[in-house]
């Protein structure tokens, strides 16, 4: 016996390739009662695959509290549950967390059954730094929203790790190479273990480029990964907090020269830098 009674099952399931099923997984999915997911009709795919026939209970982003009650009434009934998501491990940019906490929180038993994920999955193959990471999920939707997260994650030194959605992959690129740097190194993983897997590596600006110019590169499951900041660059968030103080008292040749003697760095760097700032300010 793989699973014991009142406990959820957090399962990780195949990223794309059904062959990465675990053993484990699969034989844990064969003896629960019933498997929470995001969408039925994908989960029945695998099921299919599986050659099992399960019960399957919807449990996604919005969903509310009365499927966590639900949920948490089987588990009192004594009944296993396995937790699955559309692909990959739960958790990692879903809901599944609020269920974990939940059925933590009444005290039942949470084990998980750990396999694929698209983020460590992309981040073996990159060629980037891989000794720190940050996952960040999904960017905003909004342009606003987006460059701010970034502005705020450009100093980091980590590896920085982002899933997007195919029709906002091009200008995504495009904000990172302008707020990150174009020369910073990256890499982009897409429809990783399908039939049309593809890695991409160069530059920011390489890449933004390349995508933007190849619709096929626009399609499928993708993970974009940035290399951290290895140092202080005109385009950190310190160096654009100074040179806009800066911008505030001085032209902008003044500013860029005082702001480079003051940081160290280019100052043709940073008047490129005042440039975008001042036509964000417009």
């Amino acid at each position: 016996m793989y699973t014991e009674r009142s406990t959820l099952y957090v399962v990780a399931t195949p990223i794309g390739n059904l062959a990465d099923i675990t053993q484990r997984a699969a034989a844990v999915l064969a003896e629960v009662d019933l498997i929470a997911c995001e969408d039925t009709r994908h989960s029945q795919r695998l099921l299919d695959h599986l050659q099992l026939n399960k019960p399957l209970r919807p449990y996604h982003e919005h969903s509310d509290g009365k499927a966590e009650a639900n949920l948490l009434e089987s588990l009192a009934a004594g009944q296993s549950i396995a937790l699955i998501s559309d692909a990959g491990t739960p958790l990692i940019a879903d809901p599944g967390y609020r269920l974990v906490s939940a059925a933590r929180a009444a005290g039942y038993s949470v084990v998980t059954v750990p396999g694929p994920c698209a983020a460590i999955a992309a981040l073996s193959i990159a060629g980037l730094p891989s000794d720190q990471f940050r996952f960040c999920g999904f960017l905003p939707a909004r342009a606003v929203a987006r460059d701010k997260v970034l502005e705020q994650l450009t100093d980091d030194r980590a590896t920085l790790i982002f899933y997007e959605a195919p029709h906002r992959i091009v200008e995504s690129l495009a904000a990172m190479a302008k707020i990150c740097g174009g020369e910073r190194r990256a890499a982009i993983g897409r429809e990783l273990t399908k039939t049309f897997e593809t890695l991409l590596a160069g530059t920011l600006a390489e890449l933004a480029e390349r995508v933007a110019n190849d619709r096929d590169q626009q399609r499928g499951e993708i993970v974009v990964m940035v290399a951290g900041q290895l140092q202080r660059s005109s385009g950190s968030a310190e160096s654009r907090r100074v040179l806009q103080l800066l911008l505030q008292e001085l032209p902008l040749k003044r500013a860029a020269a005082v702001a480079a003697q003051l940081l160290g760095g280019d100052k043709r760097s940073f008047y490129q830098l005042g440039l975008q700032l001042q036509e964000r300010s417009r």
